[in-house]
């Protein structure tokens, strides 16, 4: 396996007050890949971008971004990073086009007006290039974020929240342009408190909180490993306790005897079957029922278990 683009070790973060915002960070990125960071509130997940972008000084650990150590090398590897951040910090009387040009120039790249035309034309800006930053939509001025990131073409992308605050339409628009740098070679890491966003985009996903990965995995392994089934099935006659022809089987009895609760698989289908037994094997009893709702885990179920896990832990 090549070298890996990104590599943190050790990483941490105090703040006066002792307030610890990364505890121990070990993480390493792949080249070419969309890594996405997901954590509640306060996890830890901007401040660690701010560590590789130069915008927070490591308490600790080390930073290794395309082979060189960050502290010896950051001006010359901050050239290849890029960074659209969650609040809009630009000025916004600046019109669009002499903003996204600037933030090319503020990297040392010479001016290159045929890529800022790539640029905007490829985020929809280009009819926009002229306007003030102020008059434009919450949407579009995200994408002026974005805009400004790829100005000076880097090869390390941070999207910290990139759909914040924009409407789902708009959103799924950002997740194609999302795609389509990665076609182009760009490794992208996002933060988002959408889960669906790293569902849908996403090679490989982190959980952190408190400061700690809790998990890193590829999406598809953690989804199988992690996944589970679960099935409600409606009884047309409550029952009194479990027969024993159901008792291989993960139910419970729920709602005075009337539900039957099924929990089991492991995300890969087999849930699934054992649901489609569970049936049959009811058939057989002579119990009979109503209906069947099932539903399979999605990325935020995994998410969710595993913060509430670590948290009834301590």
């Amino acid at each position: 396996m090549s070298e890996p683009i990104l590599s943190i070790s050790g990483l941490t973060k105090v703040y006066k007050g002792g307030t610890k915002a990364l505890d121990d960070v070990d993480l390493e990125i792949r080249k070419g890949e969309i890594f996405a960071l997901l954590g509640p509130n306060g996890a830890g997940k901007t401040t660690l971008i701010g560590a590789v972008c130069g915008l927070v000084r490591p308490s600790g650990g080390t930073i290794t971004a395309f082979g060189k150590d960050l502290a010896q090398n950051w001006r010359e590897a901050r050239g290849r990073i890029g960074l659209v951040p969650q609040e809009l910090s630009t000025d916004m009387f600046e019109t669009v086009w002499r903003a996204v040009s600037y933030s090319r120039g503020l990297f040392g790249h010479p001016p290159d007006k045929a890529r800022i035309e790539e640029v905007l034309k490829s985020l929809s800006l280009w009819d926009k290039k002229d306007n003030q930053i102020r008059e434009l939509s919450g949407g579009m001025k995200r994408r002026v974020l974005i805009a400004k990131a790829l100005a000076h073409d880097p090869d390390l992308l941070f999207l910290d929240e990139p759909t914040a605050g924009v409407d789902v339409e708009l959103r799924k628009d950002m997740w194609k342009q999302i795609s389509a740098l990665r076609e182009r070679g760009v490794t992208i890491i996002l933060t988002t408190h959408y889960i669906e966003e790293a569902e849908e985009m996403a090679d490989r996903v982190g959980i952190i909180r408190k400061g700690r990965i809790l998990m890193v995995d590829d999406k598809e392994a953690m989804m199988q490993r992690l996944g589970r089934t679960e099935a409600i099935i409606t009884l047309a006659a409550p029952l009194a306790e479990l027969p024993s022809s159901l008792a291989g089987f993960p139910v419970e009895l729920r709602e005075s005897g009337t539900e039957l609760c099924y929990r089991g698989g492991d995300g890969s289908g087999k849930g699934r079957q054992e649901v489609a037994d569970l049936t049959k094997a009811l058939i057989t009893a002579g119990i009979d029922y109503t209906g069947i709702d099932i539903h399979d885990s999605s990325l935020e179920d995994i998410f969710v278990g595993l913060v509430t896990e670590r948290e009834a832990a301590e």
